[in-house]
């Protein structure tokens, strides 16, 4: 599998190639996560939900493979004035302890190999606090547009839910999103999954800017 976003990165060390502004879905998901609780941030790449959610007063860990792009995400942190926890590791390799109150990733468990994500998805659900939550966007196979030469591992139709089965799903969503990181405008289908191990009262959950309907 092909990863080009650590290159990418060191090639643009005065640009942010996913600029400064949060996720819609990081966004959305500082509903469910209570204050100064603890937030890990797989595949932050440069920073920008990981410094937003520092900035909101969380306790985060951001993790990522490339250097370059940490790199990025700390001079973003010092910009804003907050303090992010920066581990340039494999996601398999998860080297951190105690519990989170929010294990997130946006577009980046599609890097992980099929075969590799069981023990994935185990060592997070290990990682989250009784009343804590998973959420993670991923690129899945109903519309497959490759840039920048990359391999990617797609997911199909229903895997994110079915890793999260004895997990209670809170959001469970098909959609496109807009890209044009190779100078033409396309589109990448995903899934958007929150979930948490146990049955509790949790805020709803208001989509600040949805996915374009796969119907549509």
């Amino acid at each position: 599998m092909r990863n080009p976003w650590a290159r990418e990165y060191a090639k643009t060390p005065d640009r942010y190639i996913w600029g400064k502004t949060p996720s819609p879905f990081a966004r959305e998901l500082t509903a469910l996560v209570p204050p100064g609780g603890r937030i890990l941030d797989l595949g932050c790449g440069e920073g920008r939900d990981s410094v937003y959610f520092a900035l909101c007063g969380y306790d985060v860990t951001g993790l990522d493979v490339s250097a370059a792009g940490l790199e990025k995400a700390e001079r973003l942190a010092d910009e804003r004035g907050v303090t992010v926890r920066w581990l340039c590791r494999s996601m398999l390799d998860v080297p951190v302890t105690g519990r989170y109150d929010l294990v997130y990733s946006c577009g980046t468990v599609h890097h992980v190999q099929k075969d590799d994500r069981p023990r994935l998805f185990k060592r997070l659900k290990a990682l989250t606090r009784g009343q804590g939550f998973n959420a993670h966007l991923v690129f899945t196979d109903l519309r497959v547009y490759v840039e920048k030469d990359e391999e990617i591992d797609y997911f199909t139709a229903g895997e994110l839910a079915k890793a999260y089965s004895d997990w209670l799903v809170i959001r469970d969503e098909d959609g496109l999103v807009p890209c044009s990181q190779d100078g033409v405008q396309h589109l990448h289908s995903v899934e958007r999954l929150v979930t948490t191990p146990v049955s509790q009262r949790v805020p709803a959950l208001r989509p600040e800017i949805p996915p374009v309907l796969l119907t549509a």
